[in-house]
């Protein structure tokens, strides 16, 4: 008779405090641009942003159009976001389809590639330095081994999604709906680069480098 109001209480306070954590933990997540096609705005807004963009750029030759394209593609500025889950009979939440992860998706294998490779002490796809910094090391490694410019926003971002031996094993090529987002990639692309050579003199300040 004692031991049972003992084991009703104990799961209430764990459930509580698994609850707090994933709010907390949520809660710290920075929240993507409030004006996400311009990144004028978004690096006003967000000036970590801007300066992560612009190290990348001088690390990889890769312009900084191109590389917030891509996130925006990949994760509409979203430190969390994931691929959905299957469903189990229609119904059960179950496997995610990939280990893609954060602002670049990047999936666990290429990650690890990147770390061991390029990345900087504890990286993390939840964070937008080391997610910007791998987009940028990725289309480097494609123009180098690939041969696709550096500028060329579509290949790039077709290489970027099949991985370098699809992509010279042509299977964006069956992928109509690839294509059409590689070429959404692409205008959003020209789109920033334009708003930035607007305002990246505006943008500059003395001790964004130090």
């Amino acid at each position: 008779m004692p031991r049972t109001p003992i084991t009703l209480i104990k799961p209430a306070p764990v459930v509580v405090c698994v609850g707090l954590a994933v709010f907390l933990v949520s809660g710290c997540m920075t929240p993507p641009p409030k004006a996400p096609e311009n990144v004028c705005g978004i690096f006003e807004e967000k000036r970590s942003w801007y300066r992560a963009a612009q190290r990348a750029r001088d690390r990889w030759k890769t312009p900084v159009g191109i590389t917030m394209s891509f996130i925006y593609q990949e994760s509409g500025f979203r430190a969390n976001s994931r691929p959905e889950r299957e469903r189990l009979l229609g119904i059960i939440p179950w496997k995610r389809k990939s280990s893609a992860k954060g602002y670049a998706q990047a999936i666990d294998a290429t990650w690890k590639r990147y770390v061991k490779d390029a990345g900087d002490w504890f990286p993390d796809r939840t964070n937008f330095k080391d997610a910007v910094d791998f987009v940028g090391w990725y289309n480097y490694q494609s123009q180098r081994n690939l041969g696709i410019s550096r500028t060329d926003a579509k290949s790039l971002y077709l290489a970027y999604h099949e991985g370098w031996s699809g992509y010279r094993n042509r299977t964006h090529e069956k992928k109509a709906w690839l294509i059409e987002a590689a070429g959404q990639v692409e205008k959003r692309a020209r789109q920033y680069q334009t708003q930035y050579l607007k305002c990246k003199k505006k943008l500059r300040r003395w001790y964004d480098f130090f």
